[in-house]
C-alpha cells in the first residue's frame, strides 16, 4: 500500500483510470460485434446506423489515449470497407 501522500494520489488516479479505460473498451468491442453480427446479417441499415455509433465510441477512445490514433483508423478503415463492400452488393 502506497505511504506518502503523492503515491496515495497516483493510486487513486491510476484507479479512475483504469476504470474508464475499460469502460471504453468495452464500449468499443460491443458495438464492433454489432456491427459485424449486422454484416453478417445481411442488414445493410442497421450495418450503417451501427457503424456511425462505432466511429464515435471509437474516436473517443482515441482522444483519450484509451486506444493508439493509428489502432483506431485501422479498425475505423476495416469495418467501413467491409459495410460499404456489404452495401454495394
Amino acid at each position: 500500500m502506497a505511504i506518502h501522500k503523492s503515491a496515495i494520489k497516483r493510486a487513486r488516479q491510476n484507479k479512475k483510470q483504469r476504470e474508464r479505460n475499460v469502460s471504453i473498451k468495452s464500449k468499443i468491442k460491443t458495438s464492433v460485434k454489432k456491427v459485424l453480427a449486422a454484416i453478417g446479417s445481411k442488414d445493410s441499415q442497421e450495418a450503417k446506423s451501427t457503424l456511425i455509433k462505432v466511429i464515435s465510441h471509437i474516436n473517443k477512445g482515441a482522444s483519450k489515449g484509451v486506444v493508439c490514433k493509428n489502432t483506431a483508423s485501422r479498425k475505423i478503415s476495416r469495418l467501413a470497407k467491409k459495410v460499404n463492400l456489404m452495401v454495394q452488393n
